[in-house]
């Protein structure tokens, strides 16, 4: 099997390195990733500036490109142009520094990675650990590992997307998987008002969670609970029946 590896931390980033560790046990791993980080850039892709791509080496040989793009870059570069003529079996984005668990999935560059791959038809998965300052890469890519050579295995999986999310709790102590939806509870809508030297306005993002979590079971309630979640993403964002409804409202120019 041939593996696409990327990520949104760049890659110099020590989950993208503990991840090609564990993924060369399932087969041969081509690692394309950013030059430098790109959290938070979601689907963004190049369009007015060229993409530089520089060979990164390690003991003597080729190891990685840095591509100077964002991670959806590094994911159309590689299967349209650098690894057209050998294409890769499997895509995988990874390991992220932080959850992209309920309504981050939008904003993030991992998922965005993955579903690029999934828009070429190639099985995608997104990897994300929570956020901890001494963060246990090894631990959570050994974890993946396993989950992600199970998908690969399984032929419903063949050109899908799906996004691993890993606890803290997760490295520390035995989990269980949870197979559950995306979590789409609002929360990060809050601004804190400051001042800058000069006495002008600007303002902070607040990422807080809701102080009370829903109710239905999704991947942040099983992420609360130190679960492992697993989630099926699709890229259609066509809303199927209200689509179908409309055909009757009669509107017209």
């Amino acid at each position: 099997m041939r593996i696409l590896l990327t990520n949104d931390d760049g890659v110099f980033a020590p989950g993208l390195a503990a991840l090609e560790q564990q993924l060369r046990h399932l087969g041969e791993v081509i690692v394309i990733a950013p030059a430098t980080e790109q959290s938070g850039v979601s689907h963004s892709i190049t369009f007015l500036t060229p993409l530089v791509g520089k060979s990164i080496h390690r003991d003597g040989r080729h190891w990685a490109w840095a591509v100077e793009g964002s991670p959806a870059d590094c994911v159309k570069l590689a299967i349209a142009e650098l690894l057209r003529d050998n294409p890769v079996d499997l895509v995988v984005s990874g390991i992220n520094n932080g959850l992209n668990a309920g309504i981050n999935v939008l904003y993030s560059g991992t998922v965005a990675a993955a579903i690029e791959g999934a828009f070429f038809g190639t099985t995608s998965v997104a990897v994300s650990l929570e956020y901890d300052p001494d963060a246990d890469f090894q631990s959570a890519a050994v974890i993946a590992k396993k989950i992600i050579g199970g998908i690969a295995k399984h032929p419903s999986s063949k050109g899908k997307l799906f996004n691993l999310n890993i606890p803290t709790a997760a490295t520390q102590s035995p989990a269980e998987l949870q197979i559950v939806p995306m979590g789409l509870a609002q929360y990060g809508n809050r601004y804190e008002k400051r001042q800058d030297p000069g006495g002008r306005d600007y303002y902070w993002a607040l990422w807080e969670e809701p102080s009370e979590p829903p109710q239905e079971k999704t991947d942040i309630t099983e992420l609360r609970k130190g679960n492992v979640t697993l989630t099926s993403l699709q890229f259609d964002m066509t809303n199927h029946p209200l689509t179908d409804d409309m055909e009757g409202w009669g509107l017209k120019l």
